[in-house]
């Protein structure tokens, strides 16, 4: 009996698209030189591609408006001392949250890059000169383990790393910053929604000139409303410029962890080298808590807006014409503080602490099977 083969539809597309780059076997000298050909082909179409992007980074060098306002609002707005004692008491906690997360994020980050560098001085004590072996691999056609061919390479590596180190780092810690300061403050404006019918003058203002009062209250309540109105501006430029960001760290997040992880309890793997995968998953959990934190913080205290006018004195003012339209104008705050301000990951989902432990999980997940899928051929 024959038995008929069945197509594997996966095999078909795969080696399909791997003839079109030049990865594929060749079985006579046809197939051969369309395989060089399209080899051929796919090198140049990358160096182009390339130079378009080079071409791009160079037209629009300098143009960082965007983030550039981000911080120039910040400056402006967040990071004065033009407060009250109760609003700066707010500012003093986020400063103080933001100085535990960015620390600890840093040593984190910069540990990973000192292991790199610790792990060739470590594995060069005692070996011959024409033995000695870098950071990283450089294919070029010198000497590198030779004197000064390796001390040159090695400072080169070593500044060109500490620099990758330094661009990982930076803009996670602003974003963490702004998130925070932009949630503290949701809580002064919170604060100041309390406190704007305030019961201690109002009997004051009652006695002398109610409408005079109620005036004045509203006044200061519509300044509130721009302000919260300013908040949100900024927080839609704040998803405009980190949202896509966000998407690849979270969706690189699980299987870095997960692979660290492994790397990190292999047992044929030198110390040094766990070390290496010990402080970088260390980062990237303590990377992944810190914006997945702030974006929470942002969304609650953007929600808590409409918790604080609520309970503000405003239904001991008077019903003229100012109390009438302060009540009005507060459910429409109260509506609107309904819908949270967020970071969303490109648009997909918002970015919150359910985000953090979703990810955990599935590495988690990741690394189980991971482990299982290897123990279980060296078993058998």
């Amino acid at each position: 009996m024959t038995s008929k083969k069945k197509k594997d539809l996966s095999l078909i597309v795969t080696s399909f698209y791997m003839k079109i780059i030049g990865f594929w076997m060749a079985s006579n000298n046809a197939e051969r030189f369309l395989r060089k050909f399209a080899m051929f082909y796919t090198v140049i179409a990358l160096l182009i591609a390339i130079v378009f992007e080079l071409r791009d980074i160079y037209f629009t060098w300098g143009d960082f408006g965007e983030l550039l306002s981000l911080v120039r609002y910040a400056k402006t707005n967040f990071w004065h001392s033009n407060y009250d004692p109760h609003e700066q008491l707010i500012m003093d906690s986020c400063k103080h949250t933001c100085t535990y997360l960015v620390c600890i994020f840093t040593f984190f980050a910069q540990g990973t890059v000192i292991s790199y560098i610790i792990r060739p001085i470590v594995a060069n004590i005692g070996r011959n000169e024409s033995e000695r072996m870098l950071p990283f691999n450089m294919w070029l056609n010198l000497p590198l383990s030779i004197t000064p061919y390796f001390e040159v390479a090695f400072v080169i590596q070593v500044l060109s790393l500490y620099h990758v180190g330094v661009c990982y780092l930076c803009f996670d810690n602003f974003l963490c910053i702004i998130n925070l300061h932009t949630a503290g403050q949701f809580r002064m404006l919170q604060y100041r929604f309390a406190n704007m019918c305030d019961v201690n003058n109002h009997e004051k203002y009652y006695e002398n000139s109610e409408k005079s009062s109620n005036a004045n209250k509203y006044a200061l309540f519509t300044n509130f409303i721009r302000q919260h109105q300013a908040l949100i501006a900024y927080c839609k430029k704040l998803e405009k410029v980190f949202s896509l960001m966000v998407l690849g760290q979270v969706l690189l997040f699980s299987l870095l962890m997960c692979l660290d992880g492994y790397l990190v309890l292999m047992d044929d793997a030198p110390l040094t080298k766990r070390l290496i995968f010990a402080f970088h998953i260390a980062g990237c959990m303590c990377q992944l808590l810190m914006f997945t934190y702030s974006c929470d913080c942002l969304i609650r205290e953007s929600m808590n807006v409409a918790n604080a006018g609520y309970e503000s004195s405003w239904s001991l003012l008077s019903m003229d014409k100012y109390g009438k339209m302060l009540r009005k104008d507060l459910l429409l705050v109260i509506m609107r503080s309904n819908l949270p301000c967020c970071l969303t990951a490109s648009g997909f989902f918002v970015v919150s602490l359910e985000t953090y432990t979703g990810i955990l999980s599935t590495a988690v997940s990741y690394f189980t099977l991971l482990r299982h899928q290897i123990e279980v051929p060296s078993s058998t």
